[in-house]
């Protein structure tokens, strides 16, 4: 079992609110990684990172398969990667409220029908991020 995730300081929460795009991992089914540039959210409270993506796309099918994802981020010396399962929602509520979060987080998203959430339960992260690492 693995050990509680602790509480990210107040520098790395900080640091995932202001405006960088980073980098999403996903795996491909020979295990090889996709990585491509996403804009995300972070929910401290439920150690969630959402990431809003056409139903169509790679990274929607490679998250829909199961396994881990990451997104890592990085600002000159500082960088965080925060990763776990991945699973794929396509509810309209979940939908919804992914949207809000990268509205406030980068801007309102162009309307698309097929979009899904790619939600990742963090269970790893890594980072420097000034004062913390």
């Amino acid at each position: 079992m693995r050990p509680q995730l602790p509480d990210l300081p107040p520098a790395a929460l900080e640091f995932l609110v202001e405006r960088h795009l980073a980098t999403l991992t996903t795996l491909r089914a020979d295990g090889s990684p996709h990585v491509t540039p996403v804009g995300f959210s972070y929910d401290p409270a439920e150690r969630l990172v959402r990431v809003i993506t056409d139903g169509a796309s790679r990274k929607a099918q490679h998250a829909a398969a199961g396994g881990r994802a990451a997104v890592s981020q990085v600002d000159g010396r500082r960088w965080l990667t925060l990763e776990g399962p991945v699973h794929v929602r396509t509810a309209a509520a979940e939908v919804s409220e992914a949207e809000e979060r990268y509205a406030r987080r980068y801007r309102v998203p162009r309307p698309n029908p097929t979009r899904v959430v790619l939600v990742i339960a963090v269970d790893r992260v890594l980072g420097s991020v000034p004062p913390w690492g």
